[in-house]
């Protein structure tokens, strides 16, 4: 499963969203969340975790585009995190819209955004990683 927006030509409904796909990573534990943590610090990557939710229109809307960058982006580890299935992680991460984009480095908030604004998420995205030095 993945972070594109999938759909039947006879059915538009919410259950064919997709939460993550190709370099997107579901996260539904809060083991899940530690251990990619822990992976992204051994690998010196950056985490952008999308804060999102199925019933969620602006998050159906830019799941493809982020999923699009995920696959671009390679030198990032991209991660989503349902708001209803890990409720006590969107709470410490004080959660009050989807979605909500945290950039994080070594377990620590670099930047965010909060809203399915590609053209700001694309700049923040290219702004790491050119601070990186670093090839995508």
């Amino acid at each position: 499963m993945g972070l594109c927006a999938s759909r039947d030509d006879d059915d538009d409904s919410s259950a064919h969203y997709i939460m993550a796909d190709g370099n997107v990573h579901l996260i539904t534990t809060i083991a899940a969340w530690e251990e990619k943590l822990m992976l992204a610090n051994q690998q010196d990557k950056i985490i952008i975790a999308n804060f999102s939710a199925a019933w969620c229109g602006p998050c159906k809307m830019i799941a493809s585009y982020y999923c699009e960058l995920s696959r671009k982006y390679t030198s990032l580890m991209f991660l989503t995190i349902d708001v209803d299935e890990l409720p006590d992680l969107s709470t410490s991460f004080d959660i009050k819209a989807t979605p909500s984009f945290f950039f994080l480095q070594n377990g620590q908030e670099i930047d965010k955004l909060v809203g399915s604004n590609k053209a700001e998420l694309l700049k923040k995205i290219t702004a790491i990683v050119d601070a990186q030095g670093r090839p995508f």
